[in-house]
């Protein structure tokens, strides 16, 4: 997760929904603004990463692959 101007958010909290909306999992990033949920079915979820004004992004997961996506909060530097 990244700040606008490319800074790596730490301590940022990220929820991971289900095609229903249901809340997956939640956790927050680490020093260098990473996070990983492990062990997903294959199916389509939305990330929420909020610290400053949250965003959301919607993403396609097959089952036993990885998956990375950057994720960028609308704060400015």
């Amino acid at each position: 997760v990244r700040a606008s101007g490319g800074r790596v958010v730490e301590d940022a909290r990220v929820t991971l929904l289900d095609a229903a909306g249901n809340v997956v999992d939640t956790l927050t990033t680490g020093p260098d603004g990473t996070f990983r949920f492990v062990d997903l079915s294959s199916g389509e979820y939305t990330v929420i990463a909020a610290g400053y004004p949250p965003v959301a992004t919607v993403l396609q997961v097959a089952g036993g692959g990885r998956t990375e996506r950057d994720l960028q909060l609308g704060h400015e530097d």
